[in-house]
C-alpha cells in the first residue's frame, strides 16, 4: 500500500471524474492521500473532502506564489480550520522565486509566519521551494521549525540540502521527476535521503510520471514513482512502499 502525501484532488481539473480518479488510485494500491490546500478556494474543497472520504486528510496554508494575498485574517482562519482531526500539517508554503507576484519580503514575512503558526498547532509543516533554497533553509532554521519538521515536498535540491534538512528533522519528498529519462538530480537524491526520511508524492494534477509525461497526473501514479525508487535503491517495491508508507503514518499522526 502507498500513500500519496501531496496531491491537488482539490484542483478543478478533478471536477468531472473525482469518484473515477479515487477508483484508479484504490486499484493502484494508494491506500491513503493527502490533499494540500493554499489558497481560499482550494483549503474550503479540502475540508469538505476529507469530510466526504475516509482516507482522505488534508493539509492547509498558504502558497508563496500568492503570499501578497494573505492577510491575518486568512491566517487565523487557517489556524481555526487546523483542529480538525483530519488537518495533518500546514502548508503548503515557503519561497518561490521563479514568479514574480509577490515580493521575496512579503514571501518570507508569510513563510515566517505560518511557521509559527505550526509550531502553535503542533503540526508539521510542508515546504514548497523553487529558485530559493538557501533562503527557504536559513529561515526555516532562524525559525526553530525543526521542532515540528515537516516535508521537503518536491524536492529539486542537492545532496547536502538534503543533508541539511534531514538533520532539521525534516523528509524528503520525490514525485514525478525521479521517473523522467534525463533528470538526474532526483535520481540521485532517492538514491542517497535515508529510507526512514523518504516519502512518495504526485503533487497531481502537475508533475505527471514517464510514460504519461504531459498529461494529467493523479494518486493512482505515485505507484510508478514509488516503483522507480525501489528499482534506483535496489530493493523490492514491496519493502519500498511498506517503508515510505510508515513514514508518512508516523509523520502525520494517521
Amino acid at each position: 500500500m502507498l500513500i500519496d502525501t501531496h496531491v491537488h484532488l482539490n484542483a478543478d481539473q478533478y471536477d468531472e471524474d473525482l469518484e473515477a480518479v479515487l477508483g484508479r488510485a484504490e486499484e493502484a494500491g494508494v491506500e491513503k492521500m493527502v490533499v494540500v490546500g493554499f489558497d481560499r478556494k482550494t483549503i474550503e474543497r479540502t475540508m469538505d473532502l476529507i469530510d466526504r472520504y475516509a482516507n482522505i486528510y488534508g493539509v492547509i496554508g498558504w502558497h508563496p506564489v500568492d503570499a501578497v494575498d494573505c492577510t491575518d485574517k486568512d491566517l487565523k482562519w487557517i489556524e481555526e480550520l487546523s483542529s480538525h482531526e483530519k488537518i495533518v500539517g500546514i502548508g503548503e508554503t515557503g519561497l518561490d522565486y521563479h514568479w514574480d507576484k509577490s515580493p521575496k519580503d512579503v514571501q518570507k514575512e508569510i513563510f515566517r509566519k505560518q511557521i509559527a503558526l505550526a509550531k502553535r498547532v503542533k503540526l508539521p509543516i510542508i515546504i514548497h521551494n523553487r529558485e530559493a533554497t538557501r533562503d527557504c533553509v536559513d529561515i526555516l532554521k532562524a525559525e526553530g521549525a525543526d521542532e515540528i519538521g515537516g516535508i521537503m515536498h518536491a524536492f529539486s535540491g542537492t545532496s547536502d540540502v538534503a543533508d541539511e534538512v534531514i538533520d532539521m528533522n525534516f523528509h524528503v519528498s520525490l514525485g514525478g521527476p525521479v521517473t523522467f529519462k534525463n533528470a538526474q538530480d532526483p535520481k540521485d537524491i532517492a538514491k542517497h535521503v535515508p529510507l526512514d526520511r523518504l516519502l512518495v508524492e504526485t503533487d497531481a494534477p502537475f508533475l505527471t510520471p514517464h510514460p504519461y509525461r504531459g498529461k494529467r497526473n493523479e494518486p493512482a501514479l505515485v505507484k510508478l514513482v514509488a516503483e522507480k525508487i525501489a528499482e534506483l535503491r535496489e530493493i523490492s517495491y514491496e519493502d519500498l512502499a511498506k517503508q515510505t508508507t510508515e513514514n508518512a503514518e508516523a509523520l502525520f499522526k494517521i
